[in-house]
This record gives C-alpha cells, structure tokens and sequence, in this order.
C-alpha cells in the first residue's frame, strides 16, 4: 500500500485528457468548499472567513498544479469576500478587507509554492528510481549473461578434456582427464543452475536433490540410495553455494567410489543450519575408513579438494567412521562464516 501511495505521489500533479476538466474539478472543490462553510458557520465564532477555502486551494494545487490551484484561489478568495466579510454581498474595500485579503492571498501563495516544489521534488526522485531500476535490471542483466557464458565456457573446457583423453593412452593420465572433465561439467552446472533467473533464490533441499541425481547419474550406478535431508525453505548466499555443492558432490563420490565400490548401499545427505551455523553430513553405510584416518594423507583428491574448500570458507572438513559402518564425511560452518 505504501509504494502504490508513494507512486501516485510521484505522479502528481495529474495531467489529464483536457485542461478544462482540471478546472472543471477544482470548482467543484471551491464549491463544495462553500457549502461546509455554510454549513458550519453555525459552529464558527465571528470571523474565520477563510477556514473552509484553505484546503480547496491546497487540494486543487496538490492534485492539479499549480494553474488550477491559482485559479482555486481566485474563486474562493471571491466568495469568502463576498459571503463572509463584513459587509456581505458587497465586495467592499476598506483596511480590514484588505489586510484580510492581504492575510489569504500570502497563505495560499506559500501554500501553492510548496506544493509546486514538493511535486518537483517528488518528479526528481521518481526519474532517478526509474533510472536506478533500469540500471540495476541491466547490471542483473549482464551478471546473468556472464555467467551463462562463464558456465558454457566450464562446459566447452570439459568436452575438450574429454576429446583430449581419447588420444591418451596412459591410463593414470586418462583417468585425471576424466575426474576434471567431470569436475568442470558440474561447476559449470552449479553455476548456471544457481544464477539463472529461475533459479534465484531456490530451495536447497531441490537443488541438492538434484546435484546428487546428476553425481549418482554420472557414477552410471543405480544400485545406490540417496536420501536428502534439508529444512524447508532454506537458502544460501551462492558464495556458500557453490564450495558447499562442490564438497557434496566430492563427498558422494567418494562414498559411491570408496565406500560402495562393489555393492548396493545408500548414502544419507543431511544439512541443518542452526543460529546461522551450518552443518552437513554425507554418511554412506559402505566399508568405512580407518579410525586414523587423515584427509591429507590419503589418495584422493577429492577429498583434498572438499577440505581445501572448507578452509576457503572458514569451515572444517572430516572423514571419520560411521557410529556402526560406513564412513561420514561432515562440513562445519560456524555462523560468522556461513553469513
């Protein structure tokens, strides 16, 4: 209701299809001005000739400009002389109809210029909050575009790995260009699923619903259960986002590739966030890890890449053995971090 009443301020004074309806109107307002002063003169000790005329000309200015609102006054400066100056039905002059005259005249010239300013005033800040909104729709614009093209460009890199690998015959050196083919593809994904319009501002429990589809998809496994565990309504910050995705996605991989290398199982991702905290865990039922087991010190880079993620957030990564098999991975975020 405040921006809709902030606007047609904005609009004010209203220009409409012909100037005589603005006048048309405005005497109507001195008209109707007239009557309460009929009517209320009852009510009125001797004087106060002027009290109902005051908020015509305010109205007439307010809505109209400042033409109708002169022509405002005129007309109820006349009628208040006429009617309610002493003597009535006369227009006479003398010291006290001028000095009463003098005293309208200078209330509503202050009152018109007032008017008059505040609308230009109001006209300003409307050109500038359209020229700020059209700014801003062209700087989320540009944003959107570089990242599509940011997110087709990863997409690009990926598939001339993947080429690449075809004219590779060493298989350790085929197997990296396959882990960072995959790798960009899914930054790429990320990417473009989190600064998409449409993907504004989305629920995480989806997009993690769907970033996990796309890793188990890739893994080409299909004997393997996930379960997304994520508060309703969640979003994140995609500085967050992103690492955050990155480090699921490591971490499901490593619990499809370490955990459940030849048989079934299922792998539980949950995130909660509490006081502004954020935790996440991937717990598989698979083979599980060593009670001594240090990130740095195994084989996988994946999992150097989840912990140097981590630390790039401010947060704590860890692979440690389930509470009866398995391994869970689990990211801290502590609030000042995750803001």
């Amino acid at each position: 209701m405040q921006r809709n009443n902030a606007r047609f301020v904005e609009r004010l004074p209203l220009v409409l299809d012909r100037p005589v309806y603005s006048y048309g109107l405005t005497l109507l307002f001195c008209g109707a001005a007239l009557f309460l002063r009929f009517a209320a003169a009852p009510l009125l000790p001797s004087g106060y000739p002027f009290v109902t005329f005051f908020p015509a000309v305010i109205l007439a200015s307010f809505l109209f400009g400042v033409g109708p609102g002169i022509f405002a006054a005129i007309v109820c400066g006349l009628m208040s002389w006429y009617f309610f100056i002493p003597p009535v039905h006369l227009l006479a002059i003398n010291p006290a109809v001028v000095m009463a005259m003098l005293f309208y005249s200078a209330v509503v010239a202050v009152d018109i210029i007032l008017i008059h300013f505040m609308q230009r005033a109001n006209f300003s800040v409307a050109v500038e909050r359209e020229r700020s909104r059209a700014l801003a729709e062209n700087r989320e614009l540009l944003f959107h575009e570089l990242q599509h093209r940011v997110s087709n460009n990863l997409q690009v890199v990926a598939a001339m790995l993947t080429l690449q690998r075809r004219h590779v015959d060493h298989e350790v050196a085929r197997h990296a260009l396959d882990s960072a083919s995959a790798r960009l593809a899914l930054i790429g994904r990320i990417s473009r699923a989190l600064y998409e319009p449409s993907g504004k501002g989305q629920d995480m429990q989806a997009f993690l619903t769907t970033l996990t589809a796309d890793v188990l998809e890739a893994s080409g496994r299909e004997d393997v259960a996930l379960t997304i565990d994520v508060p309703d309504g969640l979003t994140l910050d995609p500085n967050i986002t992103v690492p955050l995705a990155l480090i699921v996605a490591e971490s499901v991989n490593n619990a499809i590739e370490h955990g459940l290398p030849d048989r079934a199982g299922r792998i539980v991702v949950t995130l909660a966030a509490q006081g502004g905290a954020l935790d996440l865990r991937v717990v598989d039922d698979g083979h599980g890890v060593a009670p001594d087991f240090q990130i740095g010190a195994g084989n996988s880079l994946g999992l150097r890449i989840a912990n140097a993620l981590a630390s790039q957030l401010g947060g704590h990564f860890s692979l440690a053995p389930g509470v009866q098999s398995g391994a869970v991975a689990r990211l801290d975020l502590p609030a000042r971090a995750a803001c």
